[in-house]
């Protein structure tokens, strides 16, 4: 009786064993399932952001295109309207050279104060080619104009003071003239 309870037991467990086993294989199972699942739906992931970021790039790649081609398109519209410009500028000024315009005028027209420091400002104007330029050369580039810059600052000081100094000494003069004017007018009888 007692071996038989101790069968009938060990029979229970047995089975109750065999059951929790197999609940924990497939257990298992559906988990193994899942973490499949779970890494194919990376993948996906994965490659549709792949798909994504090749078709935001050649959107990127396109627009960029589409701005060189605008900021080319613009530039030569604005050297086209440039030459136009200077085209009509010549005819006009061919057109007054020979419609006598010149001749009226006695002798040769000066320039002025204006079109002067025009000449002087354009001669001194220089081109800024840095598109080629490396670090360093950008550099030296901007250390140079920086002494140029440094000059052109030195002399306009210079030219200022002498400029005041010049102001200073016209009007010494003028005072002694007209001190002189006043002495003489009083020597009288």
């Amino acid at each position: 009786d007692f071996d038989d309870i101790q069968r009938k037991r060990m029979e229970k467990d047995l089975t109750e064993l065999q059951t929790l086993i197999e609940a924990h294989f497939e257990k298992r199972k559906k988990e193994e399932e899942e973490l499949i699942g779970l890494t194919q739906r990376i993948e996906k992931r994965r490659s549709e952001r792949a798909e994504e970021m090749k078709i935001r790039a050649e959107r990127e790649r396109e627009r960029q295109n589409k701005l060189a081609e605008e900021k080319a398109r613009k530039e030569e519209e604005e050297a086209k309207k440039r030459a136009d410009d200077d085209a009509r500028k010549k005819m006009i000024l061919s057109n007054l050279t020979f419609t006598g315009y010149r001749q009226t005028q006695s002798g040769t027209k000066k320039p002025t104060e204006r079109e002067k420091k025009r000449k002087i400002l354009n001669d001194r104007r220089k081109e800024l080619n840095i598109d080629h330029l490396k670090e360093d050369k950008l550099r030296e580039k901007a250390k140079d104009l920086w002494d140029w810059l440094r000059q052109l600052e030195a002399e306009k000081f210079e030219l200022q003071q002498k400029c005041t100094k010049q102001k200073y000494e016209v009007k010494c003069q003028q005072i002694l003239v007209v001190a002189k004017s006043r002495c003489f007018s009083f020597q009288g009888p």
